[in-house]
Parts: C-alpha cells; structure tokens; sequence
C-alpha cells in the first residue's frame, strides 16, 4: 500500500481532510485514517532520507564521512528550528492581518512572538532568517550565479545561539552550531566554490517539508537516527562510539521500563548522540533525561537530537565532561539508568588517588584496571541507580570471566550487594567498528529474585546484513520476553542460583550456565565405508579411461 501511496494511486489520491470528515464511529474510517497517516509518515521518511543521500552526494569526496555528517545534521537541525518556529509564530497570528510570519515586516509584532517564543520554544528566528528565506536567496540566479549567502547563514546561526542568552534554555542551545564551518576549505577552495556548494546542499533540504502540523515530530528524528547509522556504518569505529544499533537500544530500553508506564528519571553516562535515552521515552513516559558526554561534537548531536525528537528544553540535561572524572550528577539518583560505554576504555584508574577515596569506587577493594574502564562505568551506575530503578549496560564479553581487580569487583557486586539481576549474551558483529560480542548487564536494588541470576544466550540468533549481523524484532521481543518470564529455556535461558555461581567462583561466563551443545548425529560407519568401496571403484574406472587417452596419444600413462 505504501508503494501504492508514493506512486499516487489514485486509491489514495483523497486528501487527508476528507478522510477526517468520515464518521469517528465508524470503524472503517478510524481504520483508514490510521492506515493513511502510516504510508504518508512512511513516504515522507523515504523521501527525507533521499534528499539526505542528495546531499551526502554533493559533500562526498570533499571531507570524510564523519566530517560531512556535521554539517549535514547541523542544517537539519536549522530547518527543523526554522519550521517549528515559522508553525509556531503562525498559530499567533491567527487573528491578526498578516497571517504568514515569513511576511511579517511590524518589529512590535515580532518582538511579540520573539518573547512567546522564547518561553515557549526556548530560541527565536526573526522573519528573515528563516529557512526558506536564505535557501531561496541562495539558490536566486542572479546573472548565471548564486547569490553570496554564506555571511548571512553564519549570522543566523549565531543569532540561534544567542537568541537563548540569558533564557533558562541557554546551555542547551549554546555552541550547538560549532561544527559547521563555512569557511572550511573542504567545502570548496575559493569563498565564491563554497558558497555554491551550501547553497545546493540547502536546495535539496528545501524540497523536503517536515509537515510538523501534520505528522509525528518524530519522523525527523526517526529520519535523523538513520543517517547517524548510515555514517557510522561507513565511518567505521569513530562513529560507532556515539551510536547503538536501534535493536539493542530497544532491549535496553524494554528492560529498565518493564511493567512501568511512568519513569521519573532516565540517565546515560555515556550516552553519544542520545538515542538509548530517547528509545526509553518510546517505551514509558519519562519525566526527564539526564546524559553526560565526553566527546564535543557527540555532545552537541545528543543536544540536537533531544529538541529533533520534540523533548522540551526543560525536560533534558546534557552535559559534556568525562563521567568517571568529573561527574555531572553526581547528587542525583535515577529510575532508569541505560549505557553503551565504549569497549575497554582507558581511565585514570589507580593513577588518580582521589579515585581510591571515591564513593563510587571505594567500596569494592579494588579499583577497574586503568586499561579497561568497563567495571568503573557499571560502579559509577551502580552508584547513581535509585533504589527501586534499573540499570542495563553493554559491555564486552571480558568482563564476565577477567580476573584480578575485575573479578573481586564482580565477586563483590554479586556475594555482597547481590544486585546483578540478569546477563544477557547478544551475537557477534552487532556494533559498528568492533565484531566482538557484546553482552548486557541488568542491575536492580530491590530484587525480587534475590537468590538467583537470569542468564540468556542470544549469541546464535541474528540476522546478516551486508557487513553487519542485526537482530530481527522477533529476536528483541524473545530476549525480553525471557527476560520478564525467567524460566528455563533449553540452550537460551538458565536462572542460576546464587549459590551455583559462587561454585563458579563468580565467573559469570554464559556458557558454564547455558548449555548449547548440540549432539551430532551418529556415524554409519558401514555405510560410510560402502561409500568408499564405491568411489575407489569409479576412480579405478576413471583411471582405466584417461590411460586409454594417453595410449592413443602416444605418451605414458600417468598411472
């Protein structure tokens, strides 16, 4: 239907008023509007997506993917700012003559909707530097060349940034254009190149309308997750740093919302470009999302990408500093607590002595290895999960089994805190720019089943996908599902009593509890051997062929 829809069927040719003008109780009419909106959410997506690849196009072979990635999702953030601003600003002048405010010129009215704005959306753009107003100016011919808007853009974006001076929404606004260098010679060797090549890149941007009125604010972000997997899967481990596939972000997240409608509190340590908070509010109702971020431009997408995906200003706090360092929150304690730190970091470790005195770490009688950081950032969670919260994080196989510091942390976490609820194997080859396998740890406080660990062995189940192996929705939902069910599944699942692990000396390794052995088949040693005495005969014959070959050639048999 979806194809039917893009193609302009005309079954689906009607407009979407009057298919609202049907009668709500008719079943029929509910069921069409909901099909409706699904295929124009679906096509407006694709058509987002292709209008990127455009772009991707225009920048590529000038700079790096990473590098092209930040301009691209710095001028979708502008447009998507400009269009709910110019949707915003609208609404206000309903009653009032000038209906559009692209074409409002009275600076009373729009000193107006600039404070209403400010409150409300917590940035302003003035008439003129929306959008549409600079990408039609740079994309005017005007004797055969575009018009030189780069000095303009420039200042709209500062503007942005300085419009929320002073504003509640000012740290979640300010430097968030910094990677979007217009005078970077990447772009193009001389100012007149660079100016024809932004306005091109605007060009295709301009041909795609958000419909924020219309549709789910969400097809943006949804739209804007998928171009961050596509440059991470072609930029290789830089970018899969600040990216979790959308598949394990949706086990994490079902997780830590299990059998819960609301969440107070939701907090990534390490939480890149924002995603694994942003899926929790897809699977509960969050009040507010907290995050900490060490790399600069990943700090400035996770900001980007809240506002993308329609959280208010007021409901987000992202700072940038390294967590196990220099914490940000520190003081506080989350409901749910999600993160995908990256593999066997280094950190200051022994190296710092206030880590020895640190309540985070000191509690354990050793401190996580200054060569790999996983055990810090799982104390760190620890530490900060509230009493009835649950925390989930990936990290790499080792830390199940590794010895000296590590297994007396893991030793400690399980005999004398015993809030380890569950591990959780997940397949090779998921993340971008390592094939190891990964796995999950739960954490929960008040455990309900305080006498056992769940163990999950979904290594084998995956799917293949180009470079990559990615888990189908039904491999998610079997994960969860056993998860909240936490009963015996032969070769998947296996709830170890505590005591069972202690006999392992809290190796925690999946397979000393999970049993995949699979049994061959027995051999018919007489049947195999029929099998030879069969082939050795056809051989024998073979041979007897080829020598008659040679004999009629005139030259020696081989045999």
């Amino acid at each position: 239907m979806a194809g039917l829809a893009r193609s302009g069927h005309p079954l689906f040719s009607f407009s979407e008023n009057v298919v609202a003008r049907l009668s709500p109780t008719c079943n029929f009419a509910r069921a069409t509007i909901k099909r409706y909106n699904e295929i124009m959410t679906e096509a407006q997506k694709q058509r987002l997506e292709q209008q990127l690849w455009n772009i991707a196009n225009e920048l590529r072979g000038k700079m790096d993917a990473d590098e092209f990635r930040d301009y691209i999702l710095g001028f979708i953030f502008y447009k998507y700012l400009s269009e709910k601003q110019h949707l915003f600003a609208n609404k206000l002048l309903e009653t009032e003559d000038v209906k559009d405010y692209a074409d409002l010129t009275d600076e009373d009215d729009i000193a107006a909707i600039r404070d209403e704005s400010l409150e409300k959306l917590g940035y302003f753009l003035h008439p003129s530097e929306l959008f549409e107003a600079i990408t039609a100016k740079g994309n005017a011919d005007t004797e055969g060349e575009s018009n030189f808007i780069l000095e303009d853009l420039q200042a709209i974006l500062n503007s942005i940034e300085q419009s929320t001076m002073g504003t509640e929404s000012e740290e979640d606004f300010i430097a968030l254009f910094e990677d979007i260098d217009l005078a970077s010679t990447k772009l193009g060797r001389t100012v007149e190149a660079r100016n024809k090549l932004i306005a091109k890149v605007l060009g295709h941007l301009a041909k795609i309308n958000f419909q924020l009125d219309k549709v789910d604010a969400d097809v943006l972000g949804d739209a804007y997750e998928y171009l961050i997997g596509k440059f991470a899967s072609g930029a290789g481990k830089k970018a899969g740093e600040f990216y979790t596939p959308q598949q394990v972000s949706k086990i994490l997240a079902k997780v830590v919302t299990l059998d819960k409608k609301k969440i107070k509190s939701a907090y990534d340590p390490a939480c890149g470009s924002g995603s694994l908070l942003l899926r929790i509010g897809k699977e509960a109702e969050v009040g507010a999302f907290y995050g900490q971020e060490l790399n600069r431009t990943t700090f400035n997408l996770a900001r980007m990408n809240m506002i993308l995906h329609d959280v208010h200003f007021s409901r987000f706090d992202i700072r940038q500093e390294d967590t196990l360092e220099e914490p940000q929150h520190l003081d506080m304690h989350f409901d749910a607590i999600v993160a995908n730190p990256p593999f066997s970091a280094k950190w200051k470790g022994k190296d710092n002595p206030l880590n020895e005195t640190d309540d985070r770490f000191s509690q354990y009688g050793a401190l996580a290895p200054t060569s790999k950081a996983d055990f810090a950032f799982v104390q760190h969670m620890i530490y900060q999960l509230a009493e009835n919260g649950t925390g989930a994080i990936v990290l790499p196989h080792g830390v199940l089994f590794r010895g000296a510091a590590e297994g007396k942390i893991r030793e400690y976490i399980i005999k004398e805190m015993n809030i380890l609820d569950a591990v959780i194997g997940l397949p090779p080859n998921l993340f971008y720019g390592t094939s190891i396998p990964a796995c999950i740890l739960v954490f929960k406080k008040c455990r309900v089943h305080d006498d056992n660990i769940l163990f999950i062995d979904a290594s084998r189940e995956f799917e293949k996908s180009g470079n990559q192996n990615t888990l189908t929705d039904a491999q998610v939902e079997k994960i969860v599902e056993t998860y909240a069910r936490r009963e015996e599944v032969e070769k998947y699942a296996h709830v170890a009593l505590l005591s069972e692990v202690a006999e392992n000396d809290y190796n925690l390794n999946i397979p000393r509890y999970v049993d995949t052995f699979e049994e061959e088949e027995p051999v018919d040693i007489e049947a195999v051997a029929t099998e030879l005495k069969a082939l050795e005969a056809d051989m024998a014959k073979t041979d007897e062929v080829i020598a008659g070959y040679c004999k009629e050639l005139g030259i020696p048999s081989p045999f």
